[in-house]
């Protein structure tokens, strides 16, 4: 279990998360959204133990993160950008992690870089950001992390490496009950791999939900009304209003049946749901919730 409790995070002067509250069960990949500047990637760094948590507590397994190596060995973390040794190669970093983490897998690293196929000899620094993504992914893996923390992991992979990513990152999940978190800005990618999201903008969670419960939410509706009606914009159940004549497209913010029999009160002859993807389900509270975040 993974426990953030009422976390801030003040650099300066300026506020960079708030009262940031987040339960994680075990086995479970979660994936944290937002704009870039929202505060995600500090929220990381926190639940690594990079920075101090002076404003509430993050507890994974009963124990605080920071300054806790017992915990910190059982956690893997896969930055968005390079932060090994540029001047070793990869086949000395492979033997540093062995020296490093007691639970590091040689076999289990040799395994994934069949697939990965990196240049063992190479030196880091001459390694493509992809390619430095594939090793960091590769090494952290290999640790066999109770915890894996990944930050933009498919950044930089053409479509043959992320297929591959997160094929082992599920294998990793549904056979060792590894629990991750996740950022990304690929919505697709949240909907092959996420259990739950919490979307954060300007540093403050506005939406917290599985992904079931947001297909249950957020649906796009076409209502052919008997007569001219006006200020459905102003319901509070729905996000989106669109009008051609007599027939209205709306998307919902939380939909209910009493949501259609209130339409159907209202003089809707015909209510029809229509398909509406993942993507745009997500754009849809994201912008919601850009409009929740700047209300507070």
């Amino acid at each position: 279990m993974i426990e953030i409790k009422q976390v801030s995070k003040t650099f300066g002067n300026t506020k960079v998360l708030e009262d940031i509250n987040i339960h994680i069960q075990p086995g479970t990949i979660h994936g944290v959204i937002g704009e870039n500047g929202a505060g995600k990637t500090t929220l990381l760094q926190m639940l690594v133990g990079i920075y101090d948590v002076k404003e509430g507590s993050i507890i994974i397994d009963g124990q605080s993160v920071y300054d806790n190596s017992s915990i910190k060995a059982q956690v893997a973390y896969v930055a968005d950008r390079n932060q090994f040794f540029d001047y070793y190669r990869v086949e000395e970093m492979v033997r540093f992690y062995t020296y490093t983490y007691p639970s590091f897998s040689r076999e289990e690293f040799d395994r994934y870089n069949s697939y990965f196929k990196i240049n063992m000899g190479k030196k880091i620094s001459h390694l493509s950001k992809g390619m430095q993504m594939r090793l960091s992914f590769m090494l952290g893996l290999a640790t066999r992390p109770k915890v894996m923390v990944l930050d933009e992991p498919t950044s930089g992979l053409d479509a043959a490496a992320k297929k591959i990513l997160t094929d082992f990152l599920i294998e990793a999940v549904e056979q060792n009950g590894m629990t991750v978190v996740l950022t990304t800005h690929h919505l697709g990618e949240i909907e092959k791999l996420c259990d739950e999201i919490t979307l954060i903008h300007k540093g403050k969670i506005t939406y917290q939900l599985t992904l079931d419960e947001l297909k249950c939410r957020v649906k796009k509706l076409q209502v052919v009304f008997d007569k001219e009606v006006e200020g459905l914009e102003e319901w509070s159940e729905l996000a989106h209003v669109e009008k051609v004549g007599r027939i209205y497209t709306l998307i919902t913010k939380c939909y209910t049946e009493e949501l259609e029999e209130k339409l159907y009160a209202y003089g809707a002859a015909l209510i029809e749901e229509v398909g509406m993807n993942l993507e745009e389900m997500f754009i849809q509270i994201y912008e919601e919730g850009k409009e929740q975040g700047d209300e507070r």
